[in-house]
């Protein structure tokens, strides 16, 4: 079992906490001795877009300026943040890394990374113009052919994941169904 024991010590009151399996619980959590609060540890969420110019069906890939992956590319996504929903962190993380202007679709991919504590999900956004301004964390926004895109510099299994599905989609005509994928 997947765990990260990033809790030394209870947020509540500072004392350190102990690793045990509370009652009426069936997981090892981290509980505070001295005021009994339970820390929970949960998987975090990364929000993205699979930007697609369908004039002639380019997708957008950004190549990171940041680890993890430094110059490698990737699909615009990142950690959703409190107070927004998925949806909402995705296409602030579109603007952010591609500084491109999408028109949101339908959640596309849901990949579970259950060895890092992630879910990512990927919304399909149809771009609206091919001007990009990349922010700090992306080298460049560029738009990609299936057969040109850089198969050996892509950044992550879940961004492969979902452009290769993404394309036997498109060849196959048959529509965009939601795909959930499992990571190893």
């Amino acid at each position: 079992m997947w765990m990260n024991r990033r809790y030394k010590h209870c947020s509540e009151c500072g004392a350190p906490v102990v690793y045990q399996v509370p009652a009426d619980d069936n997981r090892e959590r981290a509980v505070c001795p001295a005021c009994g609060t339970i820390h929970y540890q949960n998987p975090l969420n990364v929000v993205g877009t699979l930007p697609v110019w369908e004039e002639d069906g380019r997708v957008l890939l950004c190549r990171r300026a940041i680890e993890p992956r430094h110059g490698l590319w990737t699909l615009p996504a990142g950690f959703m943040e409190l107070g927004e929903t998925a949806a909402e962190g995705a296409l602030r993380e579109t603007q952010e890394e591609a500084g491109a202007d999408v028109e949101m679709q339908p959640l596309y991919c849901l990949l579970n990374v259950v060895r890092v504590g992630q879910v990512h999900l990927f919304y399909r956004a149809r771009l609206r113009s091919t001007v990009f301004d990349p922010g700090p964390e992306s080298l460049e926004a560029r738009l990609f052919h299936e057969h040109e895109i850089p198969w050996d510099e892509i950044a992550f299994k879940t961004t492969r994941e979902t452009l290769q599905r993404f394309f036997a989609d498109r060849r196959a005509g048959t529509g965009w169904a939601l795909h959930e994928i499992d990571i190893a």
